[in-house]
C-alpha cells in the first residue's frame, strides 16, 4: 500500500553516507520525517527543517522501541564498517533490536539497503524479517559517488598510484550504481506498488570488473596508469598495499574485497520492472561525482559515521566538565570575527595543521600504525564546516558560527581529547582567539603521554594560534570591505 505523507516515516543512521542524503529528499517530498540518531548535535549543522529527532544508539531497544512509536515505514541503514567479530555482532544486536521494536510499536514497513559489499549484510535483512514486519530489502553493489567508500577507494588508489600492484580480484565482474539511482529507489519506493515484502537486486546501467573500473575512472581523469596482477597476493596483502595509498582503513577495505570476491552481478531484475528509471552509466557517476568535489558541495561522506571508536569504547562528549590537563592560550587578531572563523575553520584543510605539519603528520602515521585512523581522512568540504565533520583524526564536535570551534579527538587511545577555539570580538577591527588543549587521562599511559609530548605540545600550538591570527588579519586586509 503507497504511503500516505500524513504518516510519519523514520530514518535511522542518519549521520552515515545514504541516511545524510535520503532525509533532505523525503524532506524535499512533503513526508514527515523523524530521525534516530545516537548524537543530534551531529546532525544541527545540516539545516534539515520540520523534522523530528529522537536521541538513542541502536543498542538501546528502549530508545529504539520509543522512536519507532506513531512510525508507518522505517528506513534502516544503520550498519558498523569494519570486518572484526565484535563489528560484525553488533550489526546484528541493531538489526534484531530494530525488528522487534518495529513489530511491537506497529510499524507496518521497514526499508533495508544492503551492501553486497560486505559479505555478512544479508544476514541483517534476514534478522529483521524474523521479526514479521514486511521489509523491502534493496541489494547493492558498489556505490559510486562523492564521497562513497567504494568511489573514494578507486580515486585515491588511481590519484596516487601511476603503478597499481594487486590480485587477480580486479576481474570480478559487477554493476556499480550511483548513489543517485540508489536514492531514487529508497525514496520511490515508498509509492511503488509491489515492492513491500521483497527483496530487490538494484544496479547499475553496465557490467564491468573493478579493472575497468579503475583505468575508466583514470581515462576520465587524464591519468596515466598501470595495473600488474600477481596471483599470489591476497585479499590480505590487497589490503595493505591499499591501506598504504588511501584514507580507508585496512579492515575496511579487507571487508569489501571479501564481499566482491564472488561478483556483484544483478541475476533478476525485478527492480527494473517495478521502478520506471533508466539507471545511470558508470562514466556519468563517474562525472557527478568529480563535480561534486570540484564544487565543494559533497554532502556525504564514509568518514561521516566512522571513527576508531568503532571498535572500542564510545566517545566521551566534553560537556564543560573539568579535565585534568588543559593548555590555554589567547591572543588578540587586528581582524575581523568573520574572517578570523573562517581560516579558524580552515583547520585540517589545504591551510593544513597551521603550525608544524611535519610533526602533525608524524602524528597521524603513529595512529595509523596503531589501529586508528589517522590524518588521511582529510575533511569532507575544503570551505564549509559542520558539526560531526572529521578533519584528520579530529571531529566536529561543537560549531557555533563566529564564536565556537570545538573538536574531539579520535586517535587511538583511552584518553579523551579536545581542541578549542572560542571567538570573542573586541573593540572594532579586534578578535581575542582563545586556544584551549583540553585532556583527560585513562589509565598510567594517559600519563605518560601527556607529559612525554608536554615539549612538543609548548611549541606546536603557539605557533598554532599566532598563525591563525597571522593568517585572520591578512584575510581583512585583502578584503576591508564587508
Amino acid at each position: 500500500m503507497p504511503h500516505s505523507k500524513r504518516d510519519t516515516i523514520l530514518v535511522s543512521g542518519v549521520t552515515g553516507y545514504v541516511g545524510g542524503r535520503l532525509v533532505p529528499l523525503l524532506l524535499e517530498r512533503n513526508y514527515k520525517v523523524r530521525c534516530l540518531v545516537r548524537d543530534p548535535s551531529r546532525i544541527e549543522g545540516r539545516g534539515w527543517q520540520n523534522i523530528e529527532v529522537r536521541e538513542g544508539d541502536a543498542i538501546d531497544y528502549q530508545a529504539i522501541r520509543s522512536a519507532l512509536e506513531g512510525v508507518h515505514t522505517a528506513y534502516y541503514l544503520v550498519q558498523s564498517l569494519g570486518r572484526r567479530d565484535g563489528c560484525r555482532e553488533r550489526n546484528m544486536i541493531y538489526a534484531r533490536n530494530f525488528g522487534r521494536a518495529a513489530r511491537e510499536a506497529g510499524v507496518k514497513r521497514i526499508i533495508y539497503l544492503q551492501s553486497a559489499q560486505f559479505k555478512y549484510s544479508q544476514k541483517i535483512g534476514d534478522h529483521l524479517r524474523e521479526c514479521d514486519v514486511p521489509v523491502t530489502e534493496f541489494r547493492t553493489s558498489l556505490i559510486i559517488g562523492a564521497g562513497s567508500v567504494s568511489f573514494e577507494l578507486i580515486r585515491n588508489l588511481m590519484e596516487r598510484t601511476p603503478l597499481l600492484i594487486t590480485s587477480d580480484i580486479i576481474r570480478t565482474r559487477l554493476q556499480p550504481i550511483a548513489i543517485d539511482d540508489v536514492l531514487r529507489y529508497l525514496t520511490e519506493s515508498l509509492e511503488v506498488m509491489g515492492s513491500e515484502s521483497s527483496v530487490l537486486e538494484i544496479r547499475g546501467g553496465e557490467i564491468l570488473s573493478y579493472r575497468d573500473m579503475l583505468l575508466r575512472y583514470a581515462q576520465i581523469r587524464g591519468l596515466d596508469r598501470r595495473i600488474i596482477e600477481l596471483p599470489f597476493i591476497g585479499e590480505g596483502l590487497t589490503a595493505f598495499l591499499a591501506d598504504l595509498k588511501t584514507p580507508i582503513p585496512r579492515r575496511i577495505i579487507r571487508s569489501l574485497l571479501e564481499g566482491l570476491s564472488k561478483g556483484v552481478v544483478v541475476s533478476e531484475d525485478t527492480a527494473g520492472k517495478l521502478f520506471d528509471f533508466v539507471p545511470k552509466k558508470y562514466e556519468e557517476a563517474i562525472r557527478t561525482a568529480l563535480v561534486e568535489i570540484e564544487t565543494g558541495e559533497v554532502i556525504t561522506s564514509w568518514q561521516d559515521a566512522y571513527s576508531s571508536y568503532q571498535d572500542s569504547c564510545q566517545p566521551v562528549k566534553f560537556s564543560g566538565q573539568a579535565v585534568k590537563y588543559k593548555d590555554r592560550r589567547q591572543i588578540t587578531a587586528h581582524a575581523s570575527i568573520e574572517d578570523t572563523f573562517r581560516v579558524t575553520s580552515c583547520f585540517g584543510g589545504e591551510e593544513g595543521w597551521f603550525y608544524a605539519d611535519s610533526l602533525w603528520f608524524l602524528r597521524g602515521f603513529l595512529d595509523r600504525l596503531f589501529g586508528g585512523v589517522g590524518l588521511r581522512r582529510g575533511r569532507r568540504c575544503p570551505v564549509n564546516l559542520r558539526a560531526g565533520d572529521v578533519l584528520g583524526f579530529w571531529r566536529v564536535e561543537e560549531l557555533i558560527t563566529n564564536r565556537l570551534l570545538r573538536l574531539r579527538s579520535e586517535m587511538k587511545m583511552k584518553s579523551q581529547a579536545w581542541l578549542q577555539y572560542e571567538l570573542e570580538e573586541q573593540e572594532e577591527g579586534k578578535v581575542l582567539i582563545t586556544q584551549t588543549a583540553l585532556f583527560q587521562p585513562k589509565g598510567i599511559l594517559g600519563y605518560v603521554y601527556w607529559y612525554s609530548i608536554l615539549p612538543i605540545h609548548g611549541v606546536t600550538f603557539r605557533g598554532m594560534i599566532q598563525t591563525i591570527a597571522r593568517k585572520a588579519e591578512e584575510a581583512s586586509r585583502n578584503n576591508p570591505i564587508k
